[in-house]
């Protein structure tokens, strides 16, 4: 293996396990917001910014359009939902089970200033969100 291909294996893996571990941290420290968010799995977010825009890519495999709400909560960005077994599936005795399934919620805080939803879309298995930065009520850009 090349120098520079076992240190890009060594930072894909020191992100995969730092991740791991935040993952671990806010299962087991982070107070839940209410009685559904205790039984519920956060999907994996990537988060992106290029001037006013945010886009926010959540891993959500098997989740249709119809099991998802997203929306705007003050400086929150809530994405929830459900992940149910696919119909196929049932009946079958369980092997493995690594994707979460079930109800599922993730609560990002937003750079300041206010949002508003843009371009959203399920693709790959993923959700796709765009937010727009806004300007405020008296004109000024926040």
């Amino acid at each position: 293996m090349a120098t520079r291909d076992l240190e890009r294996w060594m930072w894909a893996e020191a992100c995969a396990l730092l991740d791991q571990a935040d993952r671990l941290q806010q299962q087991f420290f982070d107070p839940p917001d209410a009685r559904a968010t205790r039984r519920a799995w956060r999907p994996p977010v990537d988060v992106y910014q290029a001037g006013r825009e945010l886009v926010i890519v959540a891993a959500l495999p098997g989740v249709t359009a119809e099991r998802l709400e997203v929306g705007i909560d003050g400086a929150m960005l809530v994405i929830a939902g459900e992940r149910r077994l696919p119909p196929g599936l049932r009946g079958h005795n369980v092997q493995r089970l690594e994707i979460p399934r079930g109800r599922f919620e993730r609560r990002l805080r937003l750079p300041p200033g206010h949002y508003q939803i843009g371009q959203h879309e399920l693709s790959h298995g993923c959700l796709v969100l765009v937010l727009h930065r806004v300007e405020s009520l008296t004109g000024e850009s926040t």
